[in-house]
């Protein structure tokens, strides 16, 4: 790939101690998601002068969870060395240079928290875990050691500088502990004092205690009681710790004394916007002791702020800030990694990582800020360069925030500016408004449509109509007549299109975005007096004039509108699966027509190019369907997602594709021509530069934008199954979702849920994944890159075991269809209420009165003394307290006093009841009471009515009854039962309210059953229900059912574009059928097409003509099929398929009918299809003139060229039988010249022999008079004919056995396998075929003879390819292809010098590049040119104007009609001359030579120019 030229990384990770590190001499590390970047500092990175001198140089890929601890070797001799730790459990060693990985181990059962490389030892790497477990692994000896200090988690550790076998190791609950490794980690010192998690540990560069002035006994800190006592050794004597806590402080540590020595507070600093001391902000205090400065500490602060602390003045907590003076070059949150770092100038800098997710670097001799190097937190999705400023790039981001990129700032390669206000969600989407400045429409994952201006710092204007799912695409385009927008005289020029995930294409007026965002289905509805479903829309795209629309769609059609009204003029039917992209061809090419040139990329990995410049110019009255792509480009292996012309070129395109590679096009040769593959993940954008020709920006989901160069790439093509597979296992090998997600498949509706949402995550043009790290740590953003994975998951369940999704997505109530889930979690009807009665059988029966029965069972005191008190109460009217208060507690005797106390024994044992869980024997006792009212209010509240209650209810009145059933239905939507809930509505009318329950809860089934027993059949929402339930099951793909729905709801058009989409053909010609039936006619006829061209591909003959029987207007389809049929099988009866007739299909017409192919056809025609008259052949004739194939390229695939060759053929032999003789040769020219210019000599051959087995003569006679219009065709057709009989015997004298024949057809052929041609375009072959031949003298001479007996005539008829004006014309055709080539040339030599400067460091590898560059035109081009300097550019521009300018001069006829290459004639007839002497008359040879001479100035024929004419 070349070095790329540059990246903008994914986000350093968050919350790590040491995720980054740098080495003297100017390299810096950061950890990013699961790889580390390397990022080249100082005068070695080869930066363009006078830019920052810094550049990312590389990555190093390997861990396939997130990089938490990264550190390089400090000792010199190994700075290429490096340490990472990942959350996937494993310590990998580095090698920088080679960016592989020389050693690892995965010793740690937990996740590691903490790594440093001993600045002492220099092969002894520590690491930490959550567990408390710390390891030293010595790489040269790998060996290691295993330490359990304490049992608390880790949070950083730092080796001593100054001595081996010291660690400092930081806890999360503030402990600092010092150990000694030799001898087995025992603990040197307990620092207590920090009480909340230690951030970072920074030992003092110099040793000793002498060099910060601490008084000793001023100090106010209580001394601290230590871990252990231990006696003073000389290894403890003497160096400060620094430690930087979450609780605000900095520690500075007395080793000699176990115990702290200063503490530092850190400030609050008045910032901009400020900030509330009182709300405890996110903090995370990092320190770095600089070496040369052992009385100065540099640590991060609260808001991004880097302060450096003088330690000399302990008391007075003095620090300075970083960047003071100079406003907005700080942090603007919270930073995380510190490291220190010296150029190899000698430069002392700082580098810096933050939350804010830039990387900065400061000189710490001024402290000021160097550079900035931007990071993405989050994929990429969208890319756009604004039209005005020129260079001016936007990135829309998954974290939240839209970057501007000023691409040619000259004195900063990332001069990014960061949009974050009013976003609040992934941007999916960007458009810049095409004239005015600065401003840049947004949407996001969110549905929300944004308009920023970026020259100004107010928050976004934000449109107040927002999608119901991601924004999927943007774009200007003039305002299209709807209400919303006022009259005629006050409308902006142009107004914002944005199409969303639900399938709507919204317009907003720039002006007033707070109003009501138009949908302009409602204008195309009524424009184009639409019956049935629009389909859902997931793309659109403005011609750059304004004048048309394109709306790609989730089936796969693209629709072409046109202004004002979007009068609908043309549906392509091209892709079968959800279009993600559609682009215009730019306006400014040397060829206007092209940029009629529409590209469109799908889910499918092909790309298609429509030329639209004929039906946008007739303006048809109703819209015509395309069927046929213009280019076809196949070569990517997954879904395209992007597509942009170069502006630079015409007709060169480059795609973006999951496969995980760019790829640029040639696309109107159809040739693939560079591929770029630095990405690491799916590619979701791809954008020109509009200054660049050979520069391209692309963003993927690896939070990766790069900008590449074209002609640097080594690969030309995608990759073909080796690299998409190795893609595919990385995606794969990411770990498997819990199992948990099985669960949710037992409630059905959750299964629908499921499946939806998976289809709908697929159906999303990218799966979007969570949210990206946005305010939350980093691990967010690595679980984005395994989720989207889930959704596809689900989806291909779903589509491996049809068998069982229709019940599940369908189904009747059969909780049976989950067999391997516990019947009781199907939380759905109650039949659970049988298994309790029964339970309940078994069991006695439970008391109504159990506590008034238990205190019956006292003991015989308490029993008489109830006698007593009951007799007190009966007997006296007038109670006193006493027996008032012995009735109150022996509640139970209201069964023997009054109503009043019995009330209150009821409602006593009714509480017990529902304490124990009984609330039906409450509900029992309440009804004793005959408070039945009271009863349903009380089990209503507490959710726990039941049937029995219910069936009660009307006892209470009919209000009531209503009332109950209701809050009954609710009760069972809380219980999931939705369906026994419906049909307690039903009970009480309710039956709209029962349809829109079964509705909402995805019932569909039952909900049509109801609605069609209950309501008018006209009625509008059992149609609704139709087209709902239609839509899911489509999106379930469940398209027969559906089918069914759409049939239901009378809309048969959307049944069969539904029946349609699997593209098979048995669901094709189903669709064509039903369309037939319908009345569809044109739906029908372009389905049936589609059907018998999926079945000529499998070679099933019999099946195409059965599916094109099923439309009179495939008649003349049905000709076309029957021919290719018969070319075929005569193809194969003299073997010259590849093999194939094996699994051919053949129609019973096809065999026993002899004769020349031509009147086979005819004999087949009249016999099966009756067609006799001349009437008929000019119906059929009509018909099939009306379809236009594109021009065959060498890249055509052969099935497709044979199809149009048989449409061209069948036309010639239709206007032979109505006597058209101009037409049928023009139709059997353009057959030709169809295989001729994709390359295939033995096709053209094959066509020559079936049909023209005589020659042209006859041909000749009936045209007659010279001055037909067809004469120049013809003149043509015969120069094809003679220039294959010439190439044929030129072979056959190359032959080591010509005696055959001269004209060894088939076999030969094969044998040599002539296919894609052996023109002589390239000189190689050329020179092979003159050596062949050599032993020719020696034959017997009498053969020679016979040879030019019989060849005379042939070679003679060759003077007709001498045509002096087509040899003139190409000549200039070829002059102007030269001098483009040149000027390419030119420019890419240019970038390449351009780009190779700054690479200082790396010289020796460009120069074989360069070097392999310089001789190129050396061979070519030993002519004239070669002798004086190369050629400057206005010689070059005079020369192309000179050359278009003659061929403007040419006839219409010569342009119109191809013609073989004369110089190429020349040389081949000039050849079989010098290897058969004799043959070729002078005359015609000094003909070759003078037309060699004048027209083979250009570099292709110089050469062998020289070869005969000297």
């Amino acid at each position: 790939m070349g070095q790329e030229p540059r990246t903008l990384p994914p986000s350093p990770n968050w919350y790590c101690a040491r995720c980054s590190d740098a080495v003297p001499g100017g390299l810096f590390g950061f950890a990013a998601r699961t790889s580390v970047f390397l990022v080249r500092v100082g005068p070695g990175a080869g930066a363009i002068p006078g830019t920052p001198p810094f550049r990312v140089i590389g990555e190093l890929v390997g861990h396939t969870e997130r990089v938490s601890g990264f550190t390089f070797s400090h000792h010199p001799g190994q700075y290429n060395l490096c340490a990472t730790s990942s959350d996937d459990g494993t310590l990998k060693i580095w090698d920088v240079e080679t960016k592989a990985v020389v050693a690892e181990h995965a010793l740690h059962q937990h996740t590691i928290s903490a790594l440093h490389w001993s600045p002492r030892v220099k092969d002894l790497i520590v690491s930490g875990d959550e567990k408390g477990v710390v390891f030293c692994y010595w790489l040269n000896r790998n060996d290691s050691q295993h330490l359990f200090v304490e049992p608390r988690t880790i949070f950083c550790l730092t080796c001593s500088p100054h001595h081996e076998d010291l660690v400092a190791i930081g806890y999360k609950d503030g402990i600092v502990v010092i150990i000694d490794i030799s001898k087995k980690g025992e603990v040197i010192h307990r620092l207590r004092g920090h009480d909340d998690e230690i951030h970072s540990i920074a030992w003092c560069p110099l040793p000793g205690e002498d060099c910060l002035p601490i008084n000793q006994e001023e100090n106010s800190e209580p001394e601290l009681p230590n871990g252990r006592v231990i006696a003073q050794t000389p290894v403890t004597k003497g160096c400060y710790l620094a430690t930087g806590s979450k609780d605000q402080t900095i520690r500075i540590w007395s080793c000699s004394r176990g115990r702290g020595v200063m503490t530092l507070k850190l400030p609050f600093l008045k910032r901009r916007g400020g900030v509330d001391p009182t709300v405890k902000e996110r903090l995370w205090l990092t320190l770095h002791w600089p070496r040369d400065q052992p009385t100065q500490l540099v640590s991060s602060c609260f808001g991004g702020e880097l302060l450096l602390w003088d330690l000399t003045q302990s008391w007075r907590r003095k620090y300075t800030l970083f960047s003071a003076s100079a406003e907005g070059q700080n942090h603007s949150r919270i930073v995380f990694n510190l490291c220190p770092l010296q150029t190899e100038d000698d430069k002392q800098l700082l580098l810096s990582t933050s939350m804010d997710r830039d990387v900065k670097c400061w000189d710490m001799a001024t402290l000021e800020c160097c550079w900035t190097l931007p990071s993405l937190g989050g994929f990429a999705y969208s890319l756009a360069f604004s039209p005005v400023d020129t260079g001016c790039l936007a990135i829309g981001v998954g974290d939240g925030m839209i970057r501007v990129w000023n691409t040619i700032s000259i004195k900063n390669n990332y001069d990014v500016k960061n949009f974050w206000q009013g976003v609040k969600s992934k941007v999916t989407a960007l458009c810049w408004h095409p004239t005015k400045e600065g401003c840049l429409a947004f949407g996001t994952d969110d549905g929300k449509v944004g308009l920023y201006d970026t020259y100004s710092n107010k928050p976004p204007q934000i449109s107040s109509t927002y999608h119901k799912k991601t924004v999927y695409s943007l774009a200007w385009g003039p305002p299209i007549p709807s209400l919303s927008l006022g009259g005629e005289g006050d409308r902006p020029s142009l107004t914002l299109y944005s199409c969303g995930g639900e399938g709507l294409v919204l317009q907003h007026s720039p002006w007033k975005l707070s109003g009501e965002a138009f949908d302009i289905n409602r204008l195309i509805r009524d424009t184009n007096s639409v019956k049935y479903k629009l389909p859902v829309h997931t793309e659109i795209s403005w011609k750059a004039d304004g004048k048309i629309m394109a709306l790609g769609n989730e089936d796969g059609s693209i629709e072409i509108f046109q202004v004002p009204n979007l009068k609908l003029i043309c549906t392509i039917q091209q892709h079968h699966k959800l279009v993600n992209t559609i682009s215009w061809h730019h306006e400014h090419s040397s060829q206007p027509e092209l940029s009629y040139l529409m590209a469109s990329g799908s889910n499918n990995a092909v790309i298609y190019v429509h030329n639209l410049k004929a039906v946008i110019e007739s303006n048809p009255e109703s819209p015509v369907t395309i069927t046929e792509p213009y280019r076809t480009l196949s070569g990517h292996t997954a879904k395209i997602t992007s597509l942009a012309w170069s502006p630079h070129h015409d007709g060169r395109l480059v795609s973006a594709s999951y496969d995980g590679t760019a790829q640029v096009w040639d696309a109107l040769q159809e040739e693939p021509l560079c591929n770029f593959r630095g990405h690491r993940g799916r590619l979701l954008c791809v954008a020109w530069s509009p200054l660049d020709p050979d520069c391209i920006y692309s963003g993927a989901d690896d939070f990766c934008v790069y900008k590449w160069l074209a002609s640097m790439q080594e690969h030309s093509r995608p990759p073909q199954g080796k690299k998409s597979i190795e893609l595919e296992k990385k995606r794969l090998s990411q770990p498997k979702p819990k199992p948990k997600k099985k669960k949710k498949l037992t409630s059905r509706v959750s299964v629908k849920q499921e499946l939806y949402d998976g289809n709908e995550e697929e159906s999303i043009r990218e799966s979007a994944g969570p949210a990206e790290n946005g305010s939350v740590s980093e691990q967010e953003g690595e679980e984005e890159a395994r989720e989207p994975e889930l959704p596809c998951g689900v989806a291909s369940v779903v589509s491996r075991e049809p068998v069982i999704c229709p019940p599940l997505s369908v189904g009747l109530e059969k909780p049976k269809v989950i067999v391997n889930n516990k019947v009781t979690l199907l939380k759905k009807e109650p039949p659970k209420d049988k298994p309790e009665a029964l339970v309940i059988k078994k069991r006695k029966a439970r008391s109504m009165l159990p506590l008034s029965t238990s205190l019956d069972h006292r003991s015989k005191e308490e029993l008489h003394q109830d006698c007593l008190v009951l007799a007190t109460a009966k007997h006296f009217k007038e109670l006193n307290e006493d027996v008032s208060a012995d009735l109150e507690e022996r509640f139970h005797l209201g069964l023997f006093t009054d109503r009043a106390t019995l009330y209150r024994m009821m409602e006593v044992e009714g509480k017990g009841h529902l304490e124990n869980g009984h609330p039906e024997l409450y509900h029992q006792l309440m009804l004793w009471k005959g408070d039945l009212k009271g009863v349903l209010q009380t089990a209503a509240d507490r959710g726990e009515l039941t049937d029995n209650l219910v069936a009660m209810a009307p006892v209470a009145g009919y209000h009531v009854w209503l009332w109950a059933v209701e809050a009954f239905a609710k009760q069972l939507c809380f219980q999931e039962q939705y369906v026994k809930a419906a049909s307690h509505l039903l009970s009480i009318h309710k039956v709209y309210e029962a349809v829109e329950l079964l509705k909402s809860h995805h019932f569909y089934r039952e909900a049509i059953a109801v609605a069609k027993a209950r309501l008018r059949p006209e009625d509008p929402i059992l149609k609704d229900l139709y087209l709902s339930w239609g839509a899911i099951l489509e999106k379930d793909g469940h398209y027969a059912v559906a089918a069914k729905c759409y049939l239901g709801a009378a809309s048969a058009y959307d049944a069969a574009k539904v029946l349609a989409k699997k593209g098979d053909a048995a669901s094709l010609k189903t669709a064509a059928e039903l369309a037939s039936i319908v009345g569809e006619d044109e739906l029908s006829a372009s389905l049936a097409l589609r059907c018998a061209q999926e079945l000529l591909l499998a070679r099933n003959w019999v099946g195409a003509q059965e599916a094109l029987q099923l439309h009179e207007s495939l008649k003349g389809q049905r000709l076309v099929f029957c021919l290719h049929e018969l070319l075929s099988k005569h193809w194969e009866e003299r073997q010259l398929s590849e093999g194939e007739s094996a699994s051919s299909s053949y129609n019973t017409w096809s065999t026993g009918i002899a004769g020349p192919l031509p009147e086979r056809v005819t004999a087949v025609w009249k016999s099966a299809f009756s067609l006799d008259t001349p009437e008929q052949y000019q119906a059929a004739l009509q018909q099939l003139q009306t379809i236009k194939y594109p021009s065959a390229t060498n890249n055509t695939p052969f099935k497709q060229l044979l199809l149009h060759i048989c449409h061209d053929l069948t036309l010639a032999v239709l206007s032979q039988q109505v006597a058209s003789w101009d037409k049928a040769v023009e139709a059997l020219l353009r057959a030709v010249v169809r295989s001729y210019d994709s390359g295939n000599f033995t096709v053209m051959q094959e066509v020559h022999s079936a049909f023209l087995p005589e020659g042209c003569d006859h041909l000749r006679d009936k045209l007659g008079d010279h001055q037909s219009p067809a004469t120049p065709a013809f003149k043509s057709l015969e120069a094809f004919f003679i220039y294959g009989r010439l190439y044929e015997f030129w072979w056959s004298l190359s032959r080591p056995c010509p005696e055959s024949s001269v004209w060894v057809r088939a076999a030969h052929r094969r044998t040599t396998s002539v296919e894609q041609s052996q023109q002589l375009d390239d000189a190689g072959s050329e020179e092979t075929d003159t050596q062949a031949p050599q032993p020719e003298p020696s034959k017997p001479p009498e053969l020679d003879m016979r040879l030019t007996e019989e060849s005379k005539r042939m070679l003679n008829t060759c003077k007709e390819l001498f045509s002096e004006k087509h040899a003139s014309f190409q000549n200039s055709q070829r002059t102007v292809a030269e001098v483009q080539e040149t000027l390419a040339e030119m420019i890419r030599r240019h970038q390449k010098s351009q780009f190779c400067k700054p690479t200082a460091n790396g010289p020796d590898k460009n120069d074989p590049e360069q070097e392999a560059e310089q001789p190129l035109p050396s061979p070519q081009s030993q002519g004239k040119e070669e002798k004086n300097e190369p050629l400057s550019l206005p010689e070059l521009t005079k020369r192309l104007t000179e050359a278009n300018e003659r061929i403007a001069k040419f006839s219409e006829s010569v342009k119109t009609w191809p013609f073989p290459d004369v110089l190429e004639c020349c040389l081949v007839l000039l050849h079989i001359g010098s290897q058969c002497p004799g043959s070729v008359t002078q005359e015609m040879q000094q003909q070759a030579q003078e037309l060699l001479q004048k027209y083979g100035s250009t570099k292709v024929y110089q050469r062998h120019c020289q070869t005969f004419c000297t």
